[in-house]
């Protein structure tokens, strides 16, 4: 059995284009790859988006643990980046990837990197047919986030 390690993150808080975003990671400890055929630990996360107004735009907080739309791949091969990937059923299963890094000896900054995937949108979508800028975009391509 093999067990890959981790390093744990708390909550994260970013501003961009007059949203606030907070992404709270958790670290899944122990958990059989049924894939992979061995244990790992990896990341799971939460977030919630809000306008400037103090709107919110977006919810997942209380979702269960096994449902989180945001989880945990793994290190990138060279260098520190841990990679994640976000799946969304309740936006015609939106998905995309994202890399975090830590900006600072500190830990107390990390860079978010994310790209949705474009590609195809299902014909029953409420957003099928919208140009790209009249679409929901969850999460952030690319922001600072700072640890709270």
């Amino acid at each position: 059995m093999k067990k890959i390690l981790i390093i744990e993150l708390l909550d994260y808080v970013g501003t961009w284009n007059n949203k606030i975003i907070t992404i709270t990671f958790k670290k899944i400890t122990n958990k059989y790859d049924t894939t992979f055929k061995h244990y790992r630990d990896y990341l799971i996360g939460k977030f919630i988006v809000k306008d400037s107004n103090g709107n919110i735009l977006f919810d997942n907080t209380n979702l269960s643990d096994d449902q989180a739309k945001i989880e945990g791949v793994s290190f990138r091969k060279y260098g520190t980046k841990y990679s994640l990937i976000y799946i969304d059923p309740d936006l015609c299963h939106m998905t995309g990837s994202a890399r975090i890094s830590f900006t600072d000896a500190t830990k107390t900054k990390l860079e978010w990197k994310y790209s949705q995937d474009n590609d195809w949108v299902e014909n029953e979508c409420f957003y099928h047919g919208l140009p790209y800028s009249q679409r929901p975009e969850p999460l952030p391509s690319n922001i600072i986030l700072t640890r709270q």
